[in-house]
């Protein structure tokens, strides 16, 4: 189930700051078109940080209602009772799977990272897969961490996201006696993961582009190289400017310019800069998803 490409949703917002819910079914409509393999909502990318109690769980009710793909719907919170509170309203949803970021600004210990996923694994009968992004978190959750926590039968895969090929062939190489998964957290870094055993990626760029990441995706799987890597270099100028500025601030930019439900950002993350929205523009020409 978690192998492909799978896009971390946008949450678009309506003009009085509520959820779009209509525009969200029509995204998710969207990216299915497009070949992708799973949804990912409530994530970085869906302004996780920034919804209320219920529209986190809102969200999670759209998502679950209207897709015909798998749903693993972002539940972490650096609080583990709030993650726990989060993970039991997806599984009572019917998601297929969480995503759950280890504790940001906290920054545990190892014992710590242990115990705050051990407690909400054992209280819920959902699969779990670990996001490990220190860019955001401000630690780097370590291989043997990750190995232990891999031990536990509904901890089933981790997005990886520290930049790190060699880290994932650590990963992959200490937990080979489990049935765990890697998937890639960055977009650029997809085919270099897949080359060493990554199954897939949670991706920013599949909400624009879902069937190219899902094609260069399912060639590397296939060990077809030449059409993964001929993808790799066509979308590396488009996610390079996906990145320009803070996740999702282009996306959301590239999704209003390609007619997808967007929306305004929640503060504190203000619109894209104009040279950044420019240069977006014109790698969304480029690849002939806009005119």
């Amino acid at each position: 189930m978690f192998q492909g490409a799978m896009p971390a949703l946008i949450t678009p917002f309506t003009k009085d700051d509520r959820v779009d819910r209509e525009g969200f079914e029509r995204n998710i409509e969207f990216v299915e078109k497009g070949g992708v393999s799973g949804i990912v909502p409530c994530g970085t990318t869906g302004e996780s940080a920034t919804l209320s109690v219920a529209e986190h769980g809102e969200v999670i009710d759209i998502a679950v209602n209207c897709a015909k793909v798998p749903v693993i719907a972002g539940t972490g919170s650096n609080n583990t009772g709030e993650a726990l509170l989060f993970t039991k309203h997806a599984a009572d949803a019917g998601v297929d799977g969480v995503l759950l970021i280890s504790p940001y600004y906290n920054k545990p210990n190892p014992a710590g990272l242990i115990a705050h996923f051990t407690k909400i694994a054992t209280a819920v009968d959902v699969p779990i897969i670990l996001y490990n992004v220190p860019s955001r978190t401000g630690q780097d959750m370590s291989v043997e961490v990750i190995a232990e926590l891999a031990k536990i039968e509904n901890i089933v895969g981790i997005k990886e996201a520290s930049g790190s090929v060699d880290k994932v062939t650590r990963i992959l190489e200490n937990t080979v006696d489990e049935d765990f998964v890697v998937l890639s957290g960055e977009d650029g870094l997809t085919l270099p993961i897949l080359s060493v055993g990554g199954k897939g990626v949670i991706s920013v760029a599949a909400n624009i582009v879902p069937e190219r990441m899902s094609k260069l995706v399912e060639a590397g799987l296939k060990g077809d190289l030449e059409t993964a890597r001929k993808l790799h270099y066509e979308l590396a100028p488009l996610i390079r400017a996906l990145f320009s500025e803070t996740n999702p601030v282009p996306v959301k930019k590239a999704a209003e310019l390609i007619g997808l439900a967007s929306g305004h950002l929640r503060l504190p993350l203000a619109p894209l800069a104009d040279a950044n929205t420019e240069k977006l523009a014109e790698e969304l020409r480029k690849l002939g998803v806009l005119e």
